[in-house]
């Protein structure tokens, strides 16, 4: 008999996809190195190495990989979950989440219920219920006007466009433009733009590249000016956000 939590490591190469699809079981998805791209109908989540992405059972998602991806998956039986996200969420991984997640994978199944796997268990439940959300989620909208412009802007972040240049191909005015962004994502067009920017940034990160050149191909006048947006949005500077990763896979 399958136990309430299973654990699953896999290994990808970059710019592999797993196309869409759904589980019975909801899912902690984490990334022990690489990034991460989980899409769904509602958005889209970012996972930089050290963090893990929730997946709710039945939640249909597709997954696109950034460099060399070592993906640790945990599935969790819906019937054995608390106070869990009630959606998809990215959280930080800390050093003692990592290690639970890495031992639940060398679980031998069937593991006894009243045994010490059992109590892993039910210390990763109380970890996955104190995690914080880290905001990595780009919402996406389902009007077909607005999707012909963010569809656009995700091939190309870099587009400087204002919205009443984008609303002569959208087909919609400028202002009814700026109320269904607000209305369909919750955000303003421009700070949709730049989660966009910031997300893809995340990626291209996270898969090697130069400051420089991300800056630069994502539309910014200079490195500053995309550092300083990176630290408004996550507190920290590019450097010192992929540093803290490697720190963590060292220990």
């Amino acid at each position: 008999m399958i136990r309430p939590m299973v654990g699953y490591a896999e290994d990808f190469p970059n710019g592999h996809n797993i196309r869409r699809h759904r589980h019975s079981s909801a899912q902690l998805i984490y990334a022990a190195a690489g990034v991460m791209t989980v899409s769904t109908e509602h958005g889209r989540w970012v996972v930089p190495p050290q963090r893990a992405v929730w997946v709710p059972a039945r939640v249909t998602h597709a997954i696109r990989m950034t460099g060399m991806v070592q993906m640790r998956t945990l599935y969790l039986d819906a019937a054995a979950l608390r106070a869990v996200p009630a959606g998809c969420c990215v959280v930080p991984v800390g050093p003692l989440l990592r290690e639970l997640i890495l031992r639940v994978i060398r679980f031998a199944q069937p593991y006894a219920l009243d045994g010490p796997e059992a109590r892993v268990v039910a210390v990763v439940l109380d970890e996955i219920a104190a995690a914080r959300v880290t905001p990595l989620h780009l919402p996406m909208p389902k009007d077909r006007r607005l999707l012909a412009v963010t569809t656009r802007l995700l091939d190309d972040p870099a587009d400087q466009r204002t919205l009443a240049a984008w609303s002569r191909s959208a087909g919609a005015s400028a202002r009814t433009l700026a109320r269904l962004f607000r209305a369909e994502t919750g955000m303003s067009f421009a700070r949709w733009r730049q989660q966009a920017r910031l997300l893809r940034a995340l990626e291209l990160l996270g898969g090697g590249a130069a400051v420089t050149t991300v800056a630069l191909d994502l539309g910014y006048d200079s490195p500053s000016a995309f550092i300083t947006m990176f630290r408004a949005n996550l507190g920290t500077t590019p450097g010192r956000y992929f540093a803290t990763v490697g720190d963590h896979r060292r220990s």
